[in-house]
């Protein structure tokens, strides 16, 4: 009996030691998660891109102006290439992004499919061109700095040289279809 009762203690010890090990993989597993900022970034980054991606496919057939349809045909190009980095970078972390644009800006763009010609080209200009990308520089500079991620940090920072560049030849754009 002597020589049991020390090894049931060691059993209990195994018994705590296992159970410490599957809660320490379970709590592991839930600081995995994210940061919910991070998410919140993803999230609305998706919905801006979505919708500059939406409103150049209608400049494509409702603009008048070559510098509309010209700035419109980068947008495409390059939103969906950021559309595709953040897919890749959200499926990676297990976040589910919205596809749609945000309820606001559905209601914008389908105010915008209504116009036409040179009045769709400065709806276009100053919604899509300047003041979207004037929220989207904002929202990405904000997470190129605050980010937890490294990774969704290094998304914002590369993307946001892209869209500072989109802003500037939006100024441009308005102005030339103020005219």
């Amino acid at each position: 009996m002597p020589f049991d009762a020390p090894q049931s203690g060691r059993r209990g010890r195994q018994a705590k030691c296992a159970l410490a090990a599957a809660l320490l993989c379970l709590t592991t597993g839930l600081s995995a998660a994210p940061p919910a900022g991070d998410v919140d970034f993803m999230n609305k980054a998706a919905q801006a891109g979505q919708m500059e991606i939406d409103a150049s496919k209608l400049a494509e057939t409702k603009a008048s102006s070559a510098t509309v349809k010209r700035f419109a045909g980068q947008m495409l190009q390059d939103h969906r290439a950021a559309a595709e980095d953040l897919k890749r970078l959200a499926n990676a972390k297990g976040v589910q992004l919205p596809t749609t644009p945000s309820p606001a800006d559905q209601k914008k763009l389908e105010a915008m499919g209504a116009l036409q010609g040179a009045s769709f080209d400065k709806q276009y200009a100053e919604e899509v061109g300047v003041k979207a990308h004037n929220e989207a520089v904002a929202l990405f500079r904000k997470a190129a700095s605050d980010a937890r991620a490294n990774d969704v940090r290094d998304f914002a920072k590369k993307t946001l040289t892209t869209l500072e560049h989109h802003l500037e030849s939006a100024r441009k754009m308005a102005s030339e279809v103020a005219r």
